[in-house]
């Protein structure tokens, strides 16, 4: 069985720049503009899901200087 390497958050930012130049160019044809708009929305998911997987890792030190999760409540 072939395992997939899952893309680095940084790799798929760097695809996404690639991908806003892409359709910042005025001369773009339709087809390519509505084929890279879709790629550069499923990387944004992709980007996004990465996020929220770290996020949920993210620890944060108590006053008594041991780790605790990160409930998403800081105050």
């Amino acid at each position: 069985m072939e395992e997939t390497k899952e893309i680095s958050l940084e790799e798929n930012f760097q695809k996404l720049e690639q991908i806003v130049e892409v359709l910042s160019d005025p001369d773009i044809p339709l087809e390519k503009a509505f084929t890279s708009y879709s790629e550069g929305m499923a990387l944004l998911k992709q980007c996004n899901d990465q996020i929220d997987r770290v996020e949920k890792k993210v620890m944060v030190l108590n006053g008594e200087g041991s780790l605790e999760e990160l409930d998403g409540e800081l105050e």
